[in-house]
């Protein structure tokens, strides 16, 4: 049973001192039979990843890629869901006609259609260190071709944008490539490779989640069109040389040509970079590309989109998207689609490079999360969410203004991509929820006009919360980074835990992503006390509302948010009856030796890069604790459950068990769940269920529900 899963893992605690846990008695095991049944409803609803639209002869077609937990492998199911759309002018219709059934995926690693839809390449990395990675070429009925490539000439294959590439001659070792594109074909003028470069210094630092590693923009030439030759040069005694196309600037990634091949695109994180801020407001750039072929190091880089450190209200937050499509661009071949970040959501942008002009087309009284998924020609497939809604796919089909402007009209499909089950219907039907303004204390301590702004926090209830005049129990949600968001969009885990009667306050405290980079940057310094504070006066600011009963408020965070979580159990002791930490930041002087980010405790707790060393000083280490939510541990009173990976390299799992052991030692209630193959997010799917599972037992017993 689910239970005995969870009991063994807890047992795994005796080698970190812990008691060995009693057996469960026949009412705990009811409550975990009947709460098993319904998260993996939820669990296992599919995710819309990725999505392309082809122009065949009998129009638009649409192939979608999903995936979806699969709990007894625990892995991600992979599939493919492939149909045609109809559009009827006359009503502003669409419609997809679906296949019946999807397409699994089964033992690929990646799948990527050709930009005619009529071939599709599968790639299938091995699971051993013998196998040959399998490259597979298929038409619409058959397997085309097969290549096998050993180990020894390549490893595994990634296509997330982030994976090595093999070694190609002219390319220094020291640089780690990714997001590699083709430059423009052009008669008479070289083919080059371009692609993001990230420079390790004398440490190779964790890139996972950190946008501040130096990067730049690199060419490399492939083909030498004045030998009129079109093969690779690989046999070659010398080398081409490289080219760094971004030196005046920190940062530069996800390369993207224009439409018509004159302009190079680049985003940058130089906020992050030359902060030190894992993440940070991003910008848009463009340089000129070379129509023969000659580059220059010393072209000039264009703004497209700048940083944005104080938004007025209402308008541009800042640039936070990450990433590009592989083809954004509408027919006019100068508008570029784009989603990021915007306060609590995340929009879809429409950029027009020749006038400048930024504008949201995803609807603008809406505060559900859209991203744009793929172009129909001047029309935008995108899938939209909320915390209360499932993902949908929603067509916006263009139209213009008299002056020219162009807008989406956004129509629901007729037939959506996939229907949930009952149960998840049934638990989501009566929610509903807005995103609150919380005014922030301590405004005379801000050093920046936009550190004074109001906070955000999504409030989750249903609607029947307080038909009896008592308000349902309240989880706060804290997100991690500090520099990351919790946007509007829908989690499984966390509607799971809406459906069996929470309500949820998810706080996006000051420091969080789409807010503006004085916001963001007022945070580096104060973390523990800040971000605390924001996430106290969320909570006090929804108690005066009446939104929640001051007497069942649990905490529930990971990582930054575990940090946050372990902090306001220690600073409001009284505050919350239950809490739940996944593999916590509890005390920055014993992670800094030993996480893959150790620069990352100096930026936090200094707020600069200067203080960064290998050898930090005792006045550090002092710091560090100081900072640290094992400094109020003597206060503490509330029982916490624990969630940590063994293998986590970010947040090391000693981190979490020094603090339990504090905890037990002073006999707070406390109750740990290690995961022995487990890392920092702690999102395979059977720790995912087993989590949430027992997060949602642990807060059943102190709110009473």
């Amino acid at each position: 049973s689910v239970a005995k899963v969870g009991l063994q893992d807890q047992l795994t605690m005796d080698s970190y001192g812990t008691d060995t846990v009693k057996e469960l008695d026949q009412t705990s095991e009811e409550e975990y039979a009947t709460q098993s049944k319904l998260i993996k409803e939820f669990i296992t609803i599919p995710s819309i990843d990725k999505a392309w639209i082809f122009n065949s002869g009998s129009g638009p077609q649409a192939m979608v890629a999903m995936s979806q937990a699969n709990l007894l492998a625990n892995k991600r199911r992979k599939f493919m869901l492939s149909g045609h759309i109809s559009k009827e002018s006359s009503n502003l219709s669409v419609n997809f006609h679906w296949a019946p059934f999807p397409v699994e995926m089964t033992g690929a690693s990646a799948f990527v259609p050709s930009p005619s839809g009529l071939k599709l390449l599968v790639v299938r990395n091995p699971d051993d260190k013998e196998s040959p990675t399998k490259f597979e070429i298929w038409s619409s009925s058959h397997l085309e071709k097969e290549f096998h490539i050993p180990q020894k000439v390549h490893g595994s294959v990634y296509v997330d944008g982030c994976g090595e590439v093999e070694h190609i001659k002219g390319v220094p070792r020291s640089i780690s490539v990714g997001q590699v594109v083709w430059s423009p074909s052009s008669k008479g003028s070289a083919k080059y490779l371009v692609f993001a470069g990230w420079l390790g210094d004398k440490r190779k630092f964790g890139i996972k989640y950190c946008y501040n590693r130096p990067c730049s923009i690199y060419a490399i030439k492939f083909r030498d069109a004045s030998s009129g030759s079109d093969e690779p040069k690989d046999n070659a005694k010398e080398a081409f040389p490289i080219h760094n196309l971004t030196k005046s600037i920190s940062s530069g990634f996800s390369p993207l040509f224009s439409k018509d091949g004159k302009f190079l695109l680049f985003l940058s994180a130089k906020t992050a970079v030359d902060s030190g801020a894992h993440w940070g407001t991003e910008s848009l750039h463009k340089i000129n590309w070379p129509s023969d072929g000659k580059l220059s190091e010393l072209a000039d880089i264009v703004d497209l989109i700048p940083v944005v450190n104080c938004p007025d209200d209402g308008c541009f937050p800042g640039l936070y998207v990450t990433g590009l499509l592989s083809d954004p661009w509408l027919s006019d071949g100068h508008t570029l689609m784009l989603s990021s970040y915007w306060h609590s959501c995340r929009v879809i942008l429409s950029l027009n490079m020749l006038s400048g002009e930024l504008s949201r087309a995803s609807p603008n009284d809406s505060d559900c999360s859209w991203s744009v998924l793929a172009l129909d020609g001047d029309d935008i497939v995108a899938v939209c969410s909320s915390p209360v809604s499932v993902p949908e796919i929603k067509y916006g089909k263009k139209v213009v203004d008299p002056a020219g402007r162009p807008s989406w009209q956004w129509l629901d499909i007729q037939n959506p991509i996939f229907k949930s089950s009952e149960k998840v219907t049934s638990g989501l039907s009566s929610l509903e929820f807005k995103i609150l303004k919380v005014p922030v204390s301590n405004v005379s301590e801000c050093l920046t006009k936009g550190a004074k702004k109001p906070i955000e926090a999504i409030y989750v209830s249903s609607s029947k919360s307080k038909e009896n005049g008592i308000c349902d129990p309240l989880v706060v949600i804290v997100h991690g980074g500090p520099h990351s968001v919790a946007p509007c969009s829908f989690s499984k885990t966390l509607a799971y835990l809406s459906s069996i009667g929470y309500s949820l306050l998810i706080v996006n405290y000051r420091g969080s992503l789409g807010f503006g980079e004085d916001a963001l940057q007022s945070l580096p310094g104060k973390v523990g006390s800040q971000d605390v504070n924001d996430v106290l006066s969320a909570v006090d600011h929804a108690v005066e509302m009446g939104l929640a009963d001051p007497s069942r408020i649990t905490v529930l965070g990971g990582s930054h948010g575990g940090f946050l979580t372990t902090h306001l159990i220690g600073q409001a002791p009284n505050k919350f009856v239950a809490a739940a930490a996944r593999n916590p930041v509890c005390n920055l002087a014993s992670m800094v030796g030993i996480t893959d980010i150790p620069d990352w405790c100096f930026f936090e707790a200094y707020g600069d890069r200067t203080h960064y060393t290998e050898a930090p000083s005792p006045e550090d280490m002092s710091r560090f604790h100081q900072m640290s939510p094992i400094s109020h541990i003597s206060k503490v009173k509330t029982p916490t459950l624990f969630l940590l990976g063994t293998v986590d390299l970010r947040v090391p799992i000693s981190n979490g068990i020094q603090y339990v052991r504090a905890l037990k030692e002073k006999g707070v209630e406390v109750k740990v769940l290690v995961f022995p193959n487990d890392n920092h997010p702690l999102d395979r799917p059977q720790t995912d269920y087993e989590s949430f599972l027992n997060i949602a037992v642990w807060f059943n017993k102190y709110c009473k529900l």
